[in-house]
């Protein structure tokens, strides 16, 4: 394939370059992933507002999120297992996010560990957190971020138990890979990928191993997610960590008002309006219809992103335009890194960013914090 224009292009590419098991984890939903469609379908019923005839030079897409510089309002998302749509491929994901002027958030499922991305960066990530039954073990990472100097923590709040995907089930998704007749008829396809985790000694989870008690190797998620996963999860958690960890606080999986007042009232910084891209209650409604509600609920609080469903730099500016003051890209970069490492995770960004200027400018806008609901023509919301 020729140099990729859109991030459907980095998809394709990464389909034919990653295992399928570890491509699927990526591009999958739960159950009838009517949710996960339903996220880039509502972005295409958003109608924007063509204007002509307005100056468009000196345009600017810088901004901040949580008090950060950004160089646009794009954060890559925590996802588990980048390591294995690409060699370190959180490291490599890590660094290409600090050359364009962007946050990365390191989820705790990562391959590589906090520790690997504070030797590859020297601007402060974030780390996204899940809370286990072991409270000393999550002491334990949030101390680590902390000596790593992250400066923002992310609580993800919607998966105290995991949603039923079933393209993992039938792959039998373990990492690393367990050696069955199915996985070995996946890897055997791919060889450039089997060459690439041949050359590294990043192929588990980074963070858990020989840092959990008595866990000194962990190939299944869905076994350890069921075992250590905290169903009991409480707004009394949420602000038990806001005071361990004394920073900036982020609270990702919020889809309804009541739970973003509640988030609110926990002194939280940024709530991310998020249904976990539709990996967690399929059915529930889409990130950027419910987008708004929130913004009315809580915007004059605290700063609402987005997450789930951003497919292109109108995706983003649209949920500029309905009140997000950030995004999150979690697939996008993902292809891009299964599609290409560092460089294809730069190419997602670079797209994402050509097409939000190229757009806003169309719009008759020159800066992305002019960007409000007048530049949209139609909201189905």
């Amino acid at each position: 394939m020729s140099k990729p224009l859109t991030i459907a292009d980095l998809k394709t590419m990464a389909r034919r370059r990653v295992p399928k098991m570890f491509f699927d984890y990526a591009d999958s939903g739960a159950w009838t992933e009517s949710t996960y469609r339903a996220n880039e379908d509502d972005f295409a019923k958003i109608k924007l507002r063509q204007r002509v005839l307005v100056d468009m030079t000196n345009r600017s897409l810088a901004t901040q999120m949580i008090g950060h510089d950004v160089s646009m309002p794009v954060a890559l998302a925590p996802t588990g297992l980048a390591g294995m749509q690409h060699a370190d491929g959180e490291m490599l994901a890590a660094k290409a996010a600090e050359e364009a002027g962007v946050p990365f958030t390191l989820s705790t499922m990562s391959i590589c560990s906090i520790e690997d991305i504070a030797s590859v960066t020297t601007k402060p990530f974030w780390f996204q957190l899940y809370v286990m039954k072991d409270r000393g073990f999550i002491e334990r990472l949030i101390e680590r971020a902390r000596i790593a100097k992250c400066s923002a923590l992310v609580v993800t709040a919607d998966l105290q138990i995991l949603g039923q995907r079933h393209k993992d089930l039938r792959n039998g998704l373990s990492a690393p890979p367990k050696w069955t007749l199915n996985s070995a008829m996946q890897l055997a396809t791919k060889p450039f990928w089997c060459l690439d985790m041949l050359q590294t000694k990043r192929r588990g989870f980074g963070n858990i191993v020989g840092h959990a008690s008595n866990v000194s190797d962990l190939s299944s998620l869905s076994a350890w997610t069921a075992e250590q996963f905290d169903p009991r999860l409480s707004w009394d958690d949420i602000r038990w960590i806001k005071d361990l960890w004394g920073g900036k606080l982020i609270i990702k999986g919020i889809l309804d008002d009541e739970d973003a007042r509640a988030a609110a009232d926990t002194g939280a910084d940024a709530i991310i309006v998020s249904n976990h891209g539709g990996r967690q209650l399929d059915g529930a409604p889409s990130s950027i219809s419910m987008l708004p509600k929130m913004v009315a609920a809580v915007g004059d609080r605290m700063e609402v992103h987005l997450d789930g469903g951003i497919r292109s730099g109108q995706d983003v500016l649209k949920a500029v335009a309905l009140g997000a003051k950030g995004t999150y890209i979690g697939r996008p970069f993902l292809y891009g890194l299964g599609a290409m490492g560092k460089e294809g995770v730069t190419t997602a960004l670079e797209i994402i960013r050509k097409e939000m200027d190229i757009t806003m400018a169309l719009c008759g806008k020159r800066d992305i914090k002019d960007v409000n609901s007048n530049v949209i023509a139609q909201n189905p919301f």
